[in-house]
């Protein structure tokens, strides 16, 4: 067992290139919160009359898909053959989200509409260099009941059918329901394979029976109760969620301080790549996508949290939600 101030040992480059080439086709079911990212840019030349806030002058907009569906790209752009099962609205931007990623080859036919919610999108303002001016949020994010939840739970036992991996991306935006992660685990443990959790703090008690949970630091804080401030704190928080949930391992992303690892056979940390950070959005699905691709093609729980590890560098050295290719990934190793 390592000790709390240890460094995982590094993978072996030959291994490490081995297991990128894999993730070619490996097959997974991502199940969790779509939206919509909608970003306005713009520039500010002076101070509205009106109110002490900023003018911006519209240049352009660009949309992209996040929450789960950020997922759902990370794993695509890294190979991987992608099912995604999620809620949307009945309207314009739901087409919007379904066209979107069909464009980028992910499964889409396990989409599920609901006519009592508007599909989930964030407008974000976005000025010179990057800088964030406003978000609006459109969303209803009340918890699927009766016959949308019924029909979620189908689609996750169509789109896991053939995976190797299943993965919950829960936001808090009304797809994710006790009983449809109950009905995930039950999926994962007949099947065989690892169930991964994205979580957020008011579900922690929806994620018992787990393969692994990977909250940020701010995250584990709150589960924890506690300061993570260091290595040996990041011990004690990831096993406090160990215990307290019932999952099987954890992973505890930190930014520039890297990851912690808690699993049955390893742990200890995971240092950050040096590199410039652009923007963390989106960092925590690149994370999740690289560790369930990892998995299903073969990788043990170190090679897994290695991988991700240095996808989550490259990641954040990009603006919004970006993704990872397995060039890069192979580049950043």
């Amino acid at each position: 067992m390592s000790i709390p101030e240890a460094a995982l040992g590094p993978v072996d480059r030959a291994r490490s290139r081995s297991l990128v080439q894999r993730l070619a086709g490996v097959p997974i079911a991502i199940v969790g919160d779509l939206m919509l990212d909608h970003f306005i840019f713009g520039r500010v030349t002076r101070i509205s009359p009106e109110a002490p806030v900023p003018v911006v002058e519209f240049d352009h907009e660009e949309f992209r898909v996040g929450g789960a569906g950020n997922v759902a790209r990370n794993a695509r752009a890294l190979g991987g053959s992608i099912e995604l099962v999620a809620l949307t609205g009945r309207d314009e931007q739901g087409l919007q989200v379904q066209s979107a990623l069909t464009s980028e080859g992910i499964g889409t036919r396990h989409l599920v509409r609901d006519d009592s919610r508007p599909t989930t999108r964030k407008v974000r303002i976005v000025t010179s260099r990057n800088q964030q001016v406003a978000r609006i949020d459109y969303e209803d994010d009340h918890e699927a009941r009766g016959d949308v939840e019924t029909a979620l739970m189908a689609a996750l036992d169509q789109a896991a059918l053939s995976a190797k991996a299943i993965v919950v991306s829960d936001y808090l935006k009304g797809s994710i329901t006790r009983p449809l992660v109950a009905r995930a685990v039950g999926v994962a443990r007949d099947q065989r394979i690892p169930i991964l959790v994205d979580p957020k703090i008011p579900h922690l008690d929806y994620y018992a029976g787990v393969t692994m949970l990977t909250p940020n630091n701010a995250e584990a804080e709150v589960a924890a109760h506690m300061r993570i401030r260091t290595h040996a704190d990041a011990r004690a928080a990831a096993r406090t969620i160990r215990d307290r949930t019932g999952c099987r391992n954890v992973l505890i992303t930190r930014g520039e301080s890297g990851m912690w690892l808690l699993a049955d056979n390893s742990e200890g940390h995971l240092p950050a790549a040096a590199r410039e950070v652009a923007d963390v959005t989106g960092a925590g699905d690149t994370v999740i996508a690289t560790l369930a691709l990892a998995f299903a093609a073969g990788a043990d729980i170190v090679e897994a949290a290695t991988l991700a590890n240095a996808a989550a560098g490259i990641s954040v050295g990009k603006f919004g939600a970006a993704v990872v290719t397995p060039e890069e990934l192979l580049a950043a190793l």
